[in-house]
Order: structure tokens, then C-alpha cells, then sequence
């Protein structure tokens, strides 16, 4: 009995095991979702025979559930699914490409922010006080009023507003990692500047960059609807959620899921990218 092997150790390894087989629900449900509203766009033309854009006056305002139309028709006699699935096309495409400059410019103008500090920091934090000033929102419809409706405007706006967040964020890890152990190894080893950023800290300081742009394509989205509201979006007769809710709020009593209906498909792409910042969080800190 004497040379039998100890329990204890073995019984607890076994919840450690467990734990790290224990799957990422949040991440895992996010990814889910947000896979199956890009699978619908991108299937669109396999979900639905009608074209988003074609007229029919003959069919207008047929209630959600009538033969042919699973979600109605609108005013012009349009099929709401067709308009809904191509519409987010567009409207994804949109959302997580144009937050895909400031990303990169932000995070690459912190890094350097953080980094040297002095003057250098001073300038850079003067241009995003200046910026933060302005709300978000009010900023990027002013700009593309200003440069004219349509994706390059959208784009080009959300570009030169939205850099300021991913600046701030990337910066504020760098002044911590820049003092960690590993940073002054490579610092006093004489490895170039760049290598340093790039190699060494960037990857270290990203992690909250990336989690914040999760909820970034979420207040990009609602950017772009409200833009299509406002006539300023994408050009017509290209469908997009926002001037399908824009369209549908003077019907609202009557035809309440012409706008409805883009509503909900906008709160489940913020749900969906919710869930996996909270999974990329979760799974950091794990």
C-alpha cells in the first residue's frame, strides 16, 4: 500500500483539466450569430428570387407571412427579405471596413505617442482633444454632408474621426509596457526603433484595440443607418438598412415591420459583436 500512488494530486488535476477544456460560451455564441447574419448576405441570392430594387405597385404593403413575401413588401412593392439580406451586404461590408483605417492608423499613432512621449505626445494629444471635442456621431454627418452621400465620403469621414479611440487606447498600454521587463530588454539590446514597436510591444498592446473595435463596428453601423436615414448614406436604389427604416417610419402604425424589422437586424449585429468582446476578454484574462 505504501507504494500505491497519491490521490490527492491527481484528484486535483482533474477540475484544472476540466477548466481548460471548458468552452468559450460568450465567444463561441457571438461568432455563431454574427457567422449566420454574414451567411445570409452572402447567400442572399440563394435565400431570395426577387431583385431588393425591383418595383411592383400592384403588391405593395403585403403584411409579413403573405404567400411568396415571408416578410412583406413595402410601399413600392419591393420583398422585405430581398432588401433586408442584400442591405446587409452593404451595410456590413461598410461597417467593418471602415473601421478597419482608424484601427490601423490609430493604433500605429499611439504606438509611436506612447513610445517617444515628449513633444511628440503633445502634438498627437492636442489633435485628439480637438477631435474627441466634437461628438462622434455629429462629426462624421457633418463630414460627409460636407464631401457629398456615398461610401467614399462614409469611409474617408469615419476614417479621420474614428482614429482618435484606437490613438488613446494603444497609447495608454504603451506608457505600461514600455517599463515592463521585456520592453527595456529590447530597448537596451540596441534593436532599431521599429522593430521594438512592431516585434516586441505592438502585439503586447493590441489586444484592447481589437476588443474595442468590436463595439467600434457596432457605432459605425448605427453611423451608417443613421446616414441612410438622412438621405446622406448609400446611394438609392442600393438598399441599406437605414433608408429602410427611413422609409418605413411614416407607416410605422399601420406597416410597423417595414422599419422594424432593419431595427431588429441592427440590434442583433450589436449583440452579435457584444458577445465576442466579451469572449476575446474573457478568454485573455483566462
Amino acid at each position: 500500500m505504501s507504494a500505491a500512488m497519491p490521490i490527492g494530486p491527481v484528484v486535483a488535476a482533474i477540475p484544472t483539466r476540466r477548466r481548460a477544456r471548458r468552452w468559450n460560451a460568450p465567444l463561441l455564441a457571438g461568432l455563431l450569430l454574427f457567422g449566420l447574419i454574414v451567411l445570409c448576405a452572402v447567400c442572399a441570392p440563394l435565400l431570395t428570387s426577387y431583385d431588393p430594387i425591383r418595383q411592383n405597385l400592384s403588391e405593395a404593403f403585403l403584411a409579413p407571412g403573405s404567400p411568396h413575401h415571408l416578410l412583406g413588401t413595402d410601399a413600392l412593392g419591393r420583398d422585405v427579405l430581398a432588401r433586408l439580406l442584400y442591405g446587409a451586404r452593404v451595410d456590413l461590408k461598410v461597417g467593418v471596413l471602415a473601421v478597419i483605417s482608424p484601427f490601423i492608423i490609430g493604433s500605429l499613432i499611439g504606438l509611436v505617442a506612447g513610445w517617444f512621449g515628449g513633444w511628440v505626445d503633445s502634438v498627437i494629444g492636442r489633435i485628439v482633444d480637438v477631435v474627441i471635442a466634437f461628438p462622434f456621431l455629429v462629426l462624421v454627418i457633418a463630414l460627409v454632408f460636407a464631401m457629398g452621400p456615398g461610401t467614399t465620403s462614409i469611409y474617408a469621414a469615419i476614417t479621420l474621426v474614428g482614429w482618435v479611440a484606437y490613438c488613446r487606447i494603444v497609447r495608454a498600454q504603451v506608457l505600461l509596457a514600455k517599463e515592463q521587463e521585456y520592453a527595456m530588454a529590447a530597448r537596451a539590446s540596441g534593436l532599431p526603433t521599429w522593430r521594438i514597436l512592431l516585434r516586441h510591444l505592438l502585439p503586447n498592446v493590441v489586444l484592447q484595440a481589437i476588443v474595442f473595435s468590436m463595439s467600434d463596428i457596432v457605432l459605425t453601423l448605427l453611423a451608417i443607418v443613421t446616414l441612410g436615414f438622412l438621405g446622406l448614406g448609400v446611394a438609392p436604389p442600393t438598399p441599406d438598412w437605414g433608408t429602410m427604416i427611413q422609409e418605413g417610419q411614416q407607416f410605422i402604425l399601420t406597416k410597423w415591420y417595414m422599419s422594424t424589422i432593419p431595427g431588429l437586424a441592427v440590434v442583433l449585429v450589436g449583440l452579435a459583436l457584444a458577445l465576442i468582446a466579451d469572449g476575446i476578454v474573457e478568454k485573455a484574462n483566462s
